[in-house]
């Protein structure tokens, strides 16, 4: 059976695959003049606590959502057996029934070792389906998810290192679909991912704890929609985050953190009206070499590829281990997605539940991610564990 898809239809391929077309909007709410890969829901943050405090986590205190930020840090967590489950409805302003959910576990082996599984779901709401004579043929649920397992090792007190393993997958369409006068037989597209990261760190006696994190993830396959179709990149990125945490009085602490976040994958040369290459490097290459390739592709040379580096900044208090109060920036460069944003956010701890709730504030008119709220609930079972 052939379908006629809807203009909600296309709007839900420019988001997920925005290196097909020229959208507005991508599915990570970046502008079109973002770098393109395929299935950038898996760089979207998935819960509460870091989504409060400007999207920076690599180098805050262990928890369980450690297995999207860094999955190293489990090797620290002070808690055997911890379970989170996030959830954000997502561009609620453009599309009414987007939403992301994000589950994730972590188990302590010992004290060293420490295992973690996570399991991210992107739902891209409902489709009415028509055929040529605008017959109805039914409803169809596009969605992506992605399923990971981690495992991270602590080497002395103060260092670990982790790996990841990720499957994904990306269904849009399945099927003939037709639109503009032709057809196009599609497939859900599937990837094998891994990741590795790292992190340190430091106590300062009682008064401090500065901590590093580097997570490198998505490096994998290239993916596709089609058997003869194009491949496109996945969004492989680089996170470095600092965080330090002062101890004010026995009841109180603060932290303050810091990431910088770049995508690995090759800077879309600038080409003339023949197709030929004026400036950067041709795009179409292998996995690795985009990899390497992208910390120095960007058509407008050293000053580009600062401004493809993204700057999160967040601060959160804690009192008495019972309630937290989060805030954060993030600035991305206007010509390589332009989104900034404030972010606020409140914890809240009674026995083994944790309950973090975060707001994103921007101007409604020119973000698509205004007003975007994320909730987690989290539990936490044997062990020692404070409020994280």
């Amino acid at each position: 059976m052939k379908y006629s898809y809807t203009k909600k239809f296309a709007l839900y391929i420019l988001l997920a695959i925005p290196a097909v077309a020229s959208a507005q909007t991508n599915a990570d709410g970046s502008s079109n003049n973002a770098i393109s890969t395929a299935v950038p829901f898996l760089n979207i943050t998935p819960d509460s606590r870091s989504g409060a405090m400007g999207e920076a986590g690599v180098a805050l205190s262990p928890d369980v959502n450690a297995n999207y930020w860094n999955p190293a840090k489990l090797a620290f967590m002070e808690t055997n057996n911890d379970v989170s489950l996030s959830y954000s409805p997502w561009l609620r302003h453009m599309v009414p029934d987007i939403s992301l959910a994000y589950l994730s576990y972590a188990h302590k082996l010992d004290d060293r070792n420490t295992f973690g599984a996570s399991l991210r779901y992107f739902n891209l709401g409902s489709i009415q389906l028509i055929d040529r004579e605008q017959n109805d043929q039914g409803v169809y649920r596009p969605s992506e998810l992605s399923l990971d397992g981690s495992f991270a090792r602590k080497f002395g007190n103060n260092f670990s290192l982790g790996l990841t393993l990720r499957y994904i997958y990306s269904n849009f369409s399945a099927g003939t679909f037709e639109a503009g006068g032709g057809s196009a037989q599609n497939k859900a597209g599937n990837a094998i991912a891994a990741g590795v990261s790292m992190y340190y760190k430091k106590e300062y006696g009682d008064s401090s704890v500065f901590a590093f994190g580097a997570h490198i993830s998505n490096i994998g396959s290239k993916i596709a929609y089609s058997d003869a179709g194009n491949k496109y990149f996945l969004p492989t990125n680089l996170k470095l985050g600092v965080a330090n945490t002062w101890r004010l009085d026995g009841a109180s602490k603060f932290t303050a953190t810091f990431d910088i976040n770049k995508l690995l994958v090759p800077t879309p040369p600038i080409r003339d009206s023949n197709g030929n290459i004026t400036s950067g490097k041709n795009d179409n290459v292998s996995v690795p070499a985009g990899f390497f390739q992208s910390f120095g592709d960007a058509p407008g040379g050293f000053s580009e590829e600062l401004k493809e580096i993204s700057f999160s900044p967040g601060v959160e208090y804690i009192y008495n281990d019972v309630i937290a109060l989060r805030a954060g920036y993030f600035y991305e460069n206007p010509n390589k997605g332009n989104r900034h944003y404030a972010t606020f956010g409140v914890g809240l701890k009674y026995q083994i539940f944790t309950f973090d709730f975060a707001y994103l504030a921007a101007n409604q008119q020119s973000s698509p991610l205004a007003n975007t709220l994320r909730f987690t609930l989290s539990a936490n079972f044997g062990g020692t564990g404070s409020f994280k």
